[in-house]
């Protein structure tokens, strides 16, 4: 997995040192010696991860760190400080200016290795939903998104694990300062039924545990689906690098030393509790974008861009399945009238009610969606010719049968719909040679009277035909 890198020192031989130690793990590694250089170059290169120097004349480590995390174009950025300071309170310090690991001099190559190659995988994921983001942004269907550094800390919750009661009653004294809702477990197996249950913002993990392999646990969470997404820290000592490195490398997202310093625990929590739910919210937020940008906003129907890209994927699968294909368009009638008539809102509920009957009255594997003012679409796929037919004069008569109630006083409008049907049999057709054979059988409707139904190569169905299996249906 290669990266981008970006070494911050003024001292050059820990530059060099460190870009050797990266560059033969085929890390593209780029330099800077003092604060100001490195902010130049995190927002000209926009590197996948920063290793800074907190002593350096100037500015220090921890004010780049700030500046880095007030910006929300690079507050994504993984930063690593790389100091001699051994003192807690130094670590806690820049853990609170939002960086994400403390590694001490003279640098462990395993425990530096592991936190990159962690942290870089970690990146990659938030970029990927940012650039989902972006492009839900650029369709106009979401506001910009906020920093990292802006999501919530306090009222988490938190699966404990941890079978030294002592350890764990510390532990969630020390969380409960956030409001934390902590559940402490003394077995990997109590773990695994509360993750099955119940969603957790964070996961801390003994990798002390006396009668189970706490790296196992934290696979099996990882590959869970629920916790899949769920962060870990795992708890280890100075003994057990290895296991650590080898906990990153399964998906584990941090660690802690003991003897566990509160604050360090508390500081810890809050950046992986934080980053959770800035995915989730960028998560979200695509989802949501994604929902609105394919749906139309007056009938909740899938609008015209999605119909587009589902109708040719189906005529696609035809190829395959060698199964025919259902169109038909509907077209309501006079719906200008409604709206010059009785106006915008009694024609915005004729255009619900009538998706609503859409919906009703097909399968759950049909697609209606609207792709005009007043013009509708349904897909149904592997569709005899007489079943499509059949469907298409229900969806008729449930629109002209029944009135639509509008207004306060419940006055009641009738109104009817055209509709033009084709079956599509397996054939290299365009999405619009489907559709313009659709269209022609819904321009004949029109023109032969509407509140009717034309199929392609039969002509204007009638209705007396259907009318006694339809009563049939509602018996």
């Amino acid at each position: 997995m290669s990266a981008r890198i970006l070494v911050v020192d003024d001292i050059l031989p820990n530059v060099k040192l460190l870009e050797a130690k990266l560059s033969s793990e085929y890390y593209d590694v780029l330099t800077a010696t003092g604060g100001e250089e490195a902010l130049e170059k995190v927002e000209r290169d926009n590197p996948d991860l920063i290793l800074l120097d907190v002593m350096m004349p100037g500015m220090d480590g921890f004010e780049v760190c700030k500046k880095i995390k007030e910006n929300p174009a690079s507050a994504h950025i993984p930063v690593v400080m790389v100091t001699a300071l051994t003192d807690s309170v130094d670590k806690v310090r820049g853990l609170e200016a939002g960086a994400d690991d403390f590694l001490s001099k003279p640098v462990n190559d395993t425990a530096l290795m592991a936190r990159v190659s962690s942290l870089v995988r970690l990146k990659m994921t938030v970029d990927e939903w940012r650039a989902r983001e972006t492009t839900a942004s650029q369709l106009g269907v979401i506001d910009e998104s906020t920093s990292v550094m802006d999501e919530p800390v306090e009222n988490a919750r938190i699966l404990v694990v941890e079978d030294q009661a002592f350890e764990a009653d510390k532990i969630a004294e020390t969380l409960h300062r956030d409001n934390d809702n902590v559940i402490p477990v003394d077995s990997g197996m109590k773990a695994m039924e509360y993750a099955s249950q119940h969603d957790f913002d964070l996961l801390i993990i003994s990798l002390n545990l006396k009668n189970e392999d706490g790296l196992r646990l934290c696979s099996h969470l990882r590959s869970n689906e629920r916790t899949r997404a769920v962060p870990i820290l795992m708890m280890a000592t100075e003994e057990d690098m290895a296991m650590v490195a080898r906990g990153l490398e399964i998906g584990a997202h941090d660690y802690i030393m003991r003897p566990i310093d509160r604050n360090e625990l508390l500081a810890r929590a809050r950046t992986q509790i934080r980053r959770k739910r800035f995915q989730k919210r960028l998560r979200d937020s695509y989802e949501n974008s994604l929902e609105m940008a394919v749906r139309d906003g007056g009938t909740g129907l899938f609008n015209r861009r999605y119909l587009e890209v589902h109708l040719q994927k189906k005529l696609d699968d035809g190829k395959i399945t060698g199964k025919n294909l259902g169109i038909l368009l509907l077209d309501i009638d006079h719906f200008k009238a409604v709206n010059d008539t009785y106006g915008h809102v009694v024609g915005d509920d004729v255009l619900k009610v009538f998706a609503e009957r859409l919906l009703d009255n097909l399968r759950g594997f049909d697609l209606v969606a609207r792709i005009g003012g007043e013009e509708f679409i349904a897909i149904l796929p592997d569709i005899p010719e007489s079943k499509a037919m059949f469907i298409a004069e229900r969806l008729r008569r449930s629109i002209a049968d029944h009135p639509v109630t509008y207004g306060s006083d419940e006055k009641q409008l009738t109104i009817t719909t055209s509709i033009g049907g084709a079956i599509i049999r397996p054939n290299d057709y365009t999405v619009q040679e489907a559709l313009d054979r659709a269209d022609k059988a819904l321009y004949e409707a029109k023109n032969g009277g509407r509140n009717c139904t034309v199929f392609e190569n039969t002509g204007k169905l009638d209705p007396d035909e259907y009318k006694q299996e339809l009563r049939r249906e509602m018996e």
